[in-house]
Order: structure tokens, then sequence, then C-alpha cells
């Protein structure tokens, strides 16, 4: 008999959807080959990457420091200032601490934070350096600008980009965008599969979808709604086909968004149940600004494809999407109406 402890252990297992080689059911062929893929798309991990920006960062601090220390008037002469000893001894000072603290702790975020403030103080003492009669006005506006450079290189650092490993959004070749999901599904993997085969429904629960016209047993058409309403379309080919396990498609050249990628069903829970893995990687239609504008619409396809997902989990559990549409509401700020398009989508 299953006792309580051993019921409650069983359903404390979040990890499991997101985690294809911790799920039950998943076979270790099934879990090597997800796995495999994931860590082809993903490349270097990103803490070993976070972790050489800190230890670079903490190496300039050190070496900004000495040089602070050591010939402060050079400094100062070199960065357009008046003659300051002290204050380039303090501010030197000032980035010894940051460089020892980053080499020693270069994930902290306390010590990347620590860098920003003080670019923050250098651009104060600039701006009191320019009313000086004897400062170099040339000069300092170049040190402004390299010292607004390295602030933004510190900001980005105190604020690394939250990745999961259930989604994300991933650096692409040649200026690609790569994106993989994850979503757990009460359904078995045959039926989600046969769900998701049937092509033609797949504007069903994808929102910026028109239509997927079937041309024959590979390849079909699709039709979308792009960023600021454009109208974007392409044909894609199906090249690997394996029935209840895994869909790969590839769109054709001359694409108007070059796209490649896979649809993983994972049995889980005794087969009673299906990790559903997308994984994406495309060419936004107008670049990296593109696609940060679209981002800030809520158009940006890592954003459509979690949303498309939990529909997608939606329709084929209950029969039907949830939607507020036609319920009374409030009258909603410009903002809202701009950014956020409504509950329902």
């Amino acid at each position: 008999m299953e006792t309580s402890s051993d019921t409650s252990r069983r359903q404390a297992r979040p990890g499991s959807w997101q985690y294809p080689g911790a799920a039950p059911g998943v076979d270790d062929d099934q879990a090597a080959a997800a796995g495999g893929e994931l860590a082809r798309l993903t490349g270097p991990p990103r803490a070993a990457r976070e972790a050489r920006l800190g230890i670079a960062l903490g190496w300039l601090s050190i070496g900004l420091g000495l040089a602070g220390l050591l010939a402060p008037r050079f400094m100062a002469r070199a960065a357009g200032m008046p003659d300051w000893p002290r204050v380039m001894r303090v501010v030197g000072m000032r980035e010894l601490v940051s460089g020892v603290g980053l080499l020693n702790r270069p994930h902290d975020q306390l010590w990347r934070w620590s860098r920003v403030v003080g670019d923050a103080m250098d651009l104060g003492i600039v701006g009191l350096a320019a009313i000086h009669p004897y400062a170099n006005r040339r000069r300092l506006a170049s040190t402004a600008l390299a010292l607004a450079s390295v602030g933004a290189l510190d900001l980005r650092a105190g604020n690394p980009p939250r990745i999961t490993p259930s989604h994300g959004t991933l650096k692409g070749p040649q200026g690609g965008q790569r994106v993989q999901h994850a979503v757990s599904i009460n359904r078995p993997p045959a039926q989600c599969y046969r769900f998701w085969r049937d092509l033609a429904r797949l504007p069903e629960f994808m929102r910026h979808l028109e239509s997927v016209t079937v041309i024959d047993e590979r390849r079909s058409h699709w039709c979308a709604r792009g960023p600021a309403g454009r109208k974007i379309a392409w044909d894609a080919d199906i090249t690997d086909d394996q029935p209840d396990q895994l869909l790969r498609w590839r769109s054709v050249p001359g694409a108007d968004v070059d796209n490649a990628g896979s649809v993983r069903f994972i049995p889980a829970n005794g087969g009673r149940a299906t990790v559903l893995q997308v994984q994406m990687s495309y060419h936004p239609p107008a670049g990296r600004a593109g696609a940060a504008v679209a981002r800030l619409f809520g158009e940006e396809p890592m954003i459509q494809v979690r949303d498309d997902l939990r529909r997608f989990k939606q329709l084929i559990e209950t029969g039907e999407i949830p939607t507020t549409r036609g319920q009374p509401a409030g009258a909603r700020s410009l903002v809202s109406t701009l950014f956020r398009k409504g509950a329902d989508q």
C-alpha cells in the first residue's frame, strides 16, 4: 500500500516537467537525446560566461586602481581633469576594493553593483571637473563617453539575463535567435502528437498564425502576423517525423522568416502525460532591432511560443481555451492598451 509520505514525495517533483531526464517514464535514450540537443543549442554554460565577465571586470578595476594610486597626476591629465591627486587616489582605492571583491567572488551581484555605483561617482567627478578653469573639456567629454560605455557594461553585469532550463531566447548563428520552451500536458504523447501533426489545426492555439495549408505529406504553407501587423509567409518541410515522439521542420529557401525547429513528445507519469519540448531557431525579419521592438510589443517568438504552448495545454486537456472576451471590464490605460493586448491572448 502506498503511504502518504510516498504520495507527497511523488507529487513534489515539479522539476520533472522541466528536466526530461528526471521525468518518470522517460528512458535513457530519450533523456540523452533531449539533453544532447539542449546542450547543442545552449553552448557553453551561462554560469561560466558570467564568471568570466566578473573576472574581466575585476582585472579592469585592479588596473585602473593601481594607475590611480601610482600615477594620480598622469591619470588626471589623461582624463582632462585638473591636478587632483587626492581625488584620483580615492578613486583608485575604490577600484582596487571592487577589483579584489570581483576576483574573489565573480558571481556576487554586490561587487558588480559596486562598479555601477563607482561609475556614477566618476561621472559626477567629471561633471564637477568640467566647471574647473584648468580642465580640458575635450578630454573630459571623451572620458565621460568612456565611463558611460563601461557603466553600460557594468549595468549589464549587475543584471544578468534570467534564462531557465525550460525556456529562453538564446543567441543563434549569424545574428539569429533561438527559443526553447517546455510544458507538461496531462495527455499521452500519442494524443498530443496527433493533434500537432494535423498542421491545419495549429492556428487554433497559435494566435499569431492566420493559416497553415498542407501541400503534401511533407510540405506546408504558413501565413502569420508579424510585428506591427506585418504579414509574413513561408513554406516549411518536415525533415523528421517519428510518430508519437518527434517532429522536425525547416523553412524552405526564400522564406520571409528563416526558421527551423523541433517538437519533442516525451512520455511522463507512466505514459499518461507528456513533456512537450519546443526548440526553434529563427532570423527576425528586421534583425536584432526588429526582435527588440517585437519583444516590446509582446510579439517576440519567445513570448509567442510560451503563450502558444499554454493555450495548447488548455485546448487538449479541456477542449477549449478560457477567455475573458465579452466579459465586463473597466477602462484600460493607454500603456496597458499598447503593451498588453488583452488577458485572453
